[in-house]
């Protein structure tokens, strides 16, 4: 009985939830209301226009980060200088280019794709029809079909019964293959194929509800990388390449059927993406602070500090996206930094990341995963911040809130950490409607925690949900919650406080990334 009331003792999460660390709560008072609307009215106002990823405002954001890292006594980590540059092409949009048994296709009429595909040619003699492109237990397109390197066409949607039961879901609702255009292009992209081509149900109508992603300029990482070319073609497009089949056929023949069909088509097919660049370049700004004697092993907390810009005279100043997470990351670092300064530096060693290029695609996360400066197995973790400040419609009445995404997805321990310290110190409601693996939003793929998730590196992302101001010139800094923020920021700290501290490193125990 003893031995078992010592080993519960001494078990790191429970004697984290049995007492309090008063060295934390001491630091966590540091966080601060005040603090964090210092830097957001600064970051968040027209002067700074609206920080677009490779702008001038982007560029003057960078700037103002670190003179705060600089400010709190951390020093520079690369070079003498607080930013990891990286490279991007800036694309300027123009139709790929398909001729299919000669006859030459015309690009925004018989089909599109959007700007920034990688430039090159692709000339192939056979091509894959797999259905719907779908994979899953009850419907498989890829069940016993291998796809590397082929060009592959694929139905939009999903497949229904003639009595509109989802043959997918079965029910009556569509399942995110339909709802979630990514997860065809994500898994088509894993599966090696060359190129694929999507049949969508009106070529017309898509063109001018995605005129402006069509028509505006896209930014890649300038990493020389030639991807999956995805191109969107008309029903009367797909019906000269099937020849003697249609689209409208093929649907019927697997609605009926209920299984999958497959078919290899030879036909000569030409597609070539030519573009027209511009080579700039954006920066992460990192602030690292040295640990003790695990300084070997390093926790990251990010955010990502770039927005939409300005469209004409009117700026997108994102206060919530991200502004809210970037102001706790740069009160988070001076906070530790403080610690460290008091003779309470982490054991591990923490990396305070704000990144640029995410609303272009996660660029500068997707950058720092392949060009670490820290290795990439040795980083426990990644704590991303990104939209703390506002209250969602969901939660209305209690502001109280927070949407946990990722926490269980390679670390069970990491989960019980973030619990523990919530219980433990914040009381904060976790809510966790957006973990689920079939929430169509797909929140766990659209943050920069995702560059560390996919390479095996635990996450936590904090988020707060989107509301009516989401991406829109009206999120500004005097409709954010300072007081919800501070909590947040709070809850992140002794997360992290934890991480950085505990003897042992939280295990990768699973495998849902």
């Amino acid at each position: 009985m003893i031995k078992n009331t010592i080993l519960l003792l001494f078990s790191p999460i429970l004697l984290f939830a049995q007492q309090k660390d008063t060295i934390s709560i001491r630091y966590s008072k540091n966080i601060t209301v005040a603090d964090m609307s210092k830097n957001l009215h600064v970051l968040a106002s027209d002067e700074y226009e609206g920080r677009e990823t490779g702008k001038k405002g982007q560029k003057m954001a960078a700037e103002y980060i670190s003179t705060q890292f600089k400010n709190a006594g951390i020093l520079p980590y690369i070079n003498n200088s607080y930013f990891q540059e990286f490279p991007l092409n800036l694309i300027i949009p123009q139709p790929a280019e398909i001729s299919i048994g000669g006859k030459r296709f015309e690009g925004n009429k018989d089909y599109y794709s959007f700007p920034g595909q990688s430039e090159q040619t692709i000339n192939e003699n056979n091509l894959l029809f797999l259905g719907y492109g779908i994979e899953e237990k009850n419907y498989n397109d890829y069940k016993g079909v291998d796809v590397k390197n082929k060009i592959v066409m694929i139905l939009a949607g999903e497949p229904f019964s003639k009595d509109s039961v989802s043959i997918v879901t079965g029910k009556k609702t569509a399942s995110l293959w339909s709802t979630y255009y990514k997860v065809k292009l994500e898994k088509a992209r894993e599966s090696g194929a060359l190129a694929l081509l999507i049949v969508v149900n009106d070529v017309a109508k898509d063109l001018v509800e995605n005129k402006h992603r069509i028509e505006s300029p896209s930014m890649k990482l300038d990493i020389g990388k030639n991807e999956m070319p995805i191109i969107y073609i008309s029903k009367d497009m797909a019906n000269f390449i099937l020849k003697k089949q249609t689209v409208e056929t093929l649907k019927n023949e697997i609605s009926k059927s209920g299984k999958p069909v497959a078919k290899k088509i030879v036909q000569n097919i030409v597609i070539t993406i030519k573009n027209s660049s511009q080579k700039i370049s954006s920066e992460n700004v990192l602030g690292y602070i040295e640990g003790g004697d695990l300084k070997d092993e390093l926790i990251i907390v990010t955010a990502h500090y770039d927005h939409l810009g300005i469209d004409g005279k009117v700026v997108f100043n994102g206060a919530d996206d991200d502004g809210s997470g970037t102001v706790a990351v740069i009160n988070l670092a001076e906070t530790f930094a403080k610690a460290k300064k008091g003779g309470h530096g982490p054991r591990r060693s923490m990396l305070f990341m704000t990144v640029a290029g995410e609303e272009k695609g996660l660029l500068g996360s997707a950058y720092y995963a392949e060009h670490p400066v820290f290795p990439l197995k040795n980083t426990v973790c990644d704590l991303n911040i990104d939209m703390i400040g506002r209250i969602d419609e969901k939660h209305a009445n209690n502001p109280n809130y927070i949407y946990l995404i990722g926490a269980d997805k390679l670390s069970s321990q990491l989960n019980s950490i973030s619990e523990v310290a919530n219980k433990t110190y914040s009381n904060l409601e976790l809510d966790y409607t957006y973990n689920d693996e079939k929430d169509k939003n797909r929140f766990y793929y659209r943050s920069d925690h995702y560059n560390f998730a996919k390479n095996g590196i635990p996450v936590i992302f904090y988020f707060n949900g989107v509301h009516a101001d989401y991406h829109k010139e009206t999120d500004e800094v005097d409709k954010i919650n300072f007081e919800k923020m501070e909590k947040i920021a709070r809850l992140v700290f002794f997360t992290a406080w934890e991480l950085a501290n505990r003897n042992e490193r939280i295990v990768v125990d699973s495998n849902k990334k």
